[in-house]
Formats: structure tokens, C-alpha cells, sequence
């Protein structure tokens, strides 16, 4: 066999493992998919939200929390100091639906080394309801969302998550923000979930409180760097699954900086690598680079210049993926196909970088996946 006729064995498959991909997420993305028959007598839901911060859209993403199409939920906001600038406009929208019942929690219970899950601790013990949803305060609830979640539990289950979409990008940092968070990341995980391989992810997770209850509690979530590492190692360990929402919920963007996109891709590449080694391992095949590359190496074998056979597959990659982000309803603009190529020539350094050091900062917090720093600080 010649080297170019292995290219193509190699770019053909690189090509039908993306369009498989796809395939498994478009039918669970599909947008104007119907919402889930409401239930005759749904039950009541704590939705807990860490706050820190007034961010672009705040007000959006607080005005559809108290909006929500459910028959009775509590609303507990978390945060960890009192001066926050996120309070009076929290307390606002508070005041102005007195017919949802909600709290302001503030306090900072040092469990872990995750600042997010010390700031939620205390909503979780101060729910008053058995099905609890975990939700970061940039996502933009649809006015199901509580039915969706509810939709996807099965006897199987022990946690039900989905995916942030990025949605309303204003500038290109914020489109390459979309092109790793929507084509990308959400594609392979609900590819992997339709495989049997479902994580949880932290921008929301809606738990049955006895699920959690009997895998050690809350403070069980702070055996990993991750909350959401923490959380899918202890459904599996009972025996569980971890399942995503039909539809993944949006996570409005505005404009974005390119330092803040990358260092947000490092984080989650350095949390990827220490929680589950064996599947971060295997992420430097999820960029199309390789398999560009194999097309032209491969060209020659069908009388075609290298050139032509690289941009062929380019072309057939990313229209497979722009056929997703249509199916999906997700931001498509002319300007998709070039941020699918940065985030592609990108993802092999972001790989490399995420094997190349323990440290990252999420929200000026200095933080680092090493055990010996998760145990310093659970322990001070």
C-alpha cells in the first residue's frame, strides 16, 4: 500500500467519524423539536444559582429564571460576599416576582478548592425540594427548561446536564467561542452520550437529591478539581448514567476577548486531562488538521495537486457542520467556516498546552488540578 492511498484510508475515515458525529447530535439538537408533554402533577424543583458579578446579560439571563413555565419552583442565589455588585440587581428582580419564591444566600463554605462549589453549597442544603437543578448564571432558561430536564430522566439515570451554546456572538473572539462550544464540544458530547459514554457538564445539572445524597453528599463533588468530573465518576459509580437535555440551553456571548476564549479552552483542556486522562488522549483526532492534511497527502493517488484534495475535504468537513448548526438553530454567519479553521488549527496546541501544566484561572481565582493542592486546601 503507498503512502497516499493510506492518506485516504485516513482521510476518509477522519470525514465519516465527523459525519457520524453529526449525525448522532442533530436528531437531540434539532431545533423546533417539540417540547416535552407537560406533566399532569410535575415536582416541585430548588433551581441553585451561584452568582458573582454583573456580566453582559445578567438581566436576561435573570429575567428568564423567574419566567419559567413550572408549576412551583424556589429560586436560591448563591453568593460568597455580600458586596457584590450582583446583589441589588438580583434583589430587583426578586422584588418584582414576589409569586416565585426565591432567596439570596451569602456565605462561603471552604469544602473544596472549587470556588463554585463552595459558593453552592449552601443553596443545596438549604433546598427545600427533592429534585434540585444546579445552574451557572449565564444560562439562558427557556421558559421548558425545568420540563426539559425533568423529559430526559430514566430509571437508568443520575444526573441530567447539558451543554453551554453559545449564542449572540458580536465579534469574532466570540464566534471562535461558538465554533468550540456549539460544532464542537456540544457535537461530540451528545455524539458520546448516544454512545453510552454520557458526561455531565456543569453549566447545569439537575440532580435527584437522594442520587447525590447517597454518593456522600454534596461535599463528594469536591474529590475532583471539577465539580462535573466529581459528579459523573459518582453516578457511574453507582451504577448510573449521566444524560443530556434534548436541545442544549444557550449561553448568550456579546463580544468576547480572544485571551479570555483561550484561557476559558485551557481551563477546560487541563480539567479534561487530570479528571479523565484516557478520553483527553484521544482529542488530538477530534481536529480536522490531520485528516486535511492525509487529503493532501492523499491527492496524487487520483491525479488531483495536493491543494485541491486539502481544500475538497475542508469543503466537504465544514459544510457537514454548518448542516449541524442549521439543523441546531445555532449562530451561522458567514464568517463560521473561518472560525471552524482557527479553532481547528488551534485545538493541536490547546491539546499540547493541556498536557504542559496544572494551573489556570477561572474568575481571578488562581487555581491548579494537582492533588496535592486540592487536599491544602480542603483540608485549610
Amino acid at each position: 500500500m503507498t503512502i497516499a492511498a493510506l492518506a485516504a484510508g485516513v482521510a476518509a475515515s477522519g470525514l465519516t467519524i465527523h459525519a457520524v458525529s453529526t449525525l448522532l447530535a442533530a436528531d437531540r439538537c434539532r431545533f423546533g423539536k417539540a417540547s416535552p408533554l407537560k406533566a399532569a402533577a410535575p415536582p416541585p424543583v430548588s433551581i441553585v444559582q451561584p452568582l458573582r458579578g454583573v456580566e453582559s446579560f445578567s438581566r436576561e439571563t435573570l429575567a428568564s429564571i423567574f419566567a419559567l413555565d413550572y408549576p412551583e419552583y424556589e429560586i436560591l442565589f448563591c453568593l460568597a460576599d455580600a458586596a457584590d455588585p450582583i446583589v441589588p440587581l438580583a434583589q430587583g428582580f426578586m422584588a418584582a416576582h414576589p409569586h416565585v419564591p426565591s432567596r439570596l444566600l451569602i456565605g462561603d463554605d471552604r469544602i473544596s478548592a472549587n470556588p463554585k462549589l463552595n459558593n453552592v453549597v449552601k443553596g443545596w442544603r438549604a433546598a427545600r425540594h427533592a429534585w434540585i437543578a444546579i445552574a451557572d448564571s449565564n444560562v439562558l432558561m427557556p421558559a421548558d427548561y425545568l420540563y426539559r430536564l425533568q423529559a430526559r430522566w430514566r430509571d437508568d439515570t443520575g444526573i441530567v446536564c447539558s451543554p453551554p451554546i453559545g449564542s449572540q456572538p458580536d465579534n469574532f473572539a466570540a464566534e471562535l467561542e461558538c465554533a468550540f462550544l456549539n460544532t464542537y464540544q456540544a457535537r461530540w458530547q451528545y455524539a458520546g452520550e448516544r454512545a453510552g459514554y454520557g458526561f455531565a457538564q456543569g453549566k447545569t445539572m439537575f440532580w435527584k437529591r437522594e442520587v447525590l445524597e447517597n454518593g456522600g453528599g454534596i461535599e463528594a463533588l469536591g474529590a475532583e478539581i471539577a465539580e462535573d468530573a466529581a459528579s459523573t465518576k459518582l453516578v457511574h459509580r453507582a451504577g448510573l448514567r449521566a444524560h443530556l437535555s434534548d436541545r442544549p440551553f444557550a449561553q448568550p456571548l456579546g463580544k468576547r476577548q480572544f485571551a479570555d476564549v483561550w484561557k476559558r479552552q485551557l481551563r477546560w483542556a487541563r480539567l479534561r486531562r487530570a479528571t479523565f486522562a484516557i478520553y483527553y488522549g484521544p482529542e488530538i483526532l477530534t481536529s480536522s488538521l490531520p485528516y486535511l492534511i492525509a487529503a493532501a497527502l492523499a491527492a496524487p493517488e487520483f491525479d488531483l495537486p495536493p491543494a485541491l484534495g486539502f481544500l475538497f475535504l475542508a469543503a466537504l468537513w465544514y459544510a457537514i457542520e454548518a448542516a449541524l448548526a442549521l439543523i441546531a438553530g445555532w449562530p451561522l454567519t458567514l464568517r463560521s467556516p473561518l472560525a471552524w479553521a482557527v479553532r481547528d488549527l488551534l485545538l493541536p496546541w490547546l491539546w499540547i498546552q493541556g498536557w504542559a501544566g496544572d494551573s489556570f484561572e477561572w474568575r481571578g481565582n488562581a487555581m491548579n488540578v494537582a492533588e496535592e493542592t486540592l487536599a491544602e486546601v480542603a483540608e485549610g
